[in-house]
């Protein structure tokens, strides 16, 4: 894998966010690949609860500027970057003032979700594959980790599915044990329908629970890694039925078994 390069999407990394299994497994995948010559870009919403000057965050005016449309909306693109300490790994960070400024991350004081998760996913989503396109980076795997990357998979093989940097792309999806509970805004499948009009790979979108938004993700995936060692009954009988390489839980050997699996998907291209 030396010299291949793969692209971490995830709604979750430390040392930005706390530590959960998401956050760390995203991070350690995108630093053990690194520390085997893999070239990586990690990119992750720009939640306000993140600390700029901490983790001295600045913004990337040639990447900055474009408006995304949402829901027939224009929504201004901000790009901040920042290195993780001692690792030398670039983090970019899509952030718009209307949906991260917000000093939270999904949910209000009162543990509700946020009413417009459904439009910052759409627009996490194309940020990041806009913001990859201006860097002109054409990643060998694209590994996605948590829900609110989960349309990512949908808009690169439908909405973006004629752009040649990701034509050779392979999507990875990881699947965790962390739902959410209730469903996002029941409006999210017309949403993407302003993207994509009728396609058919909408209609898992019309109840958008934490379910049906990670099922459409493993459709439009092509292959699937078990992040968390319980994953439901029904996602696990999803991801059978779509007969693509699947790596189970890892524990023991995390590092040589994501490795393997990055190799294996892309030698099958």
């Amino acid at each position: 894998m030396k010299d291949k390069r793969i692209l971490f999407v995830s709604s979750e990394v430390v040392p930005y966010l706390p530590e959960t299994e998401l956050s760390l497994t995203a991070f350690n995948a995108a630093k053990n690949a690194h520390s085997k010559g893999v070239q990586t870009r990690i990119f992750m919403p720009r939640y306000g609860v993140i600390n700029e000057r901490r983790h001295q965050l600045h913004e990337v005016i040639r990447l900055s500027g474009m408006n995304l449309v949402v829901n027939d909306m224009d929504m201004p693109l901000i790009i901040k970057v920042a290195s993780i300490p001692k690792e030398r790994m670039q983090v970019y960070f899509i952030d718009n003032e209307e949906y991260f400024k917000r000093k939270a991350v999904f949910t209000d004081e009162d543990d509700e979700l946020f009413e417009d998760n459904d439009e910052r996913a759409i627009f996490f989503a194309k940020g990041v594959v806009e913001t990859v396109k201006k860097l002109n980076w054409a990643p060998d795997i694209i590994h996605v980790h948590g829900w609110m990357a989960s349309l990512l998979p949908l808009y690169l093989k439908e909405f973006y599915k004629e752009e040649p940097l990701f034509t050779e792309s392979k999507i990875i999806t990881s699947i965790y044990n962390n739902p959410f509970e209730g469903t996002l805004d029941e409006s999210l499948a017309e949403k993407v329908k302003f993207d994509l009009n009728e396609n058919k790979k909408i209609a898992i979108l019309n109840t958008p629970n934490h379910t049906n938004i990670l099922k459409s993700a493993i459709e439009n995936s092509d292959a699937i890694i078990h992040g968390s060692e319980d994953i439901s009954d029904e996602l696990s009988a999803f991801i059978e039925e779509k007969n693509i390489p699947v790596l189970g839980y890892q524990e023991e050997n995390f590092k040589e078994s994501y490795l393997n699996f990055y190799a294996d998907i892309v030698s099958a291209t």
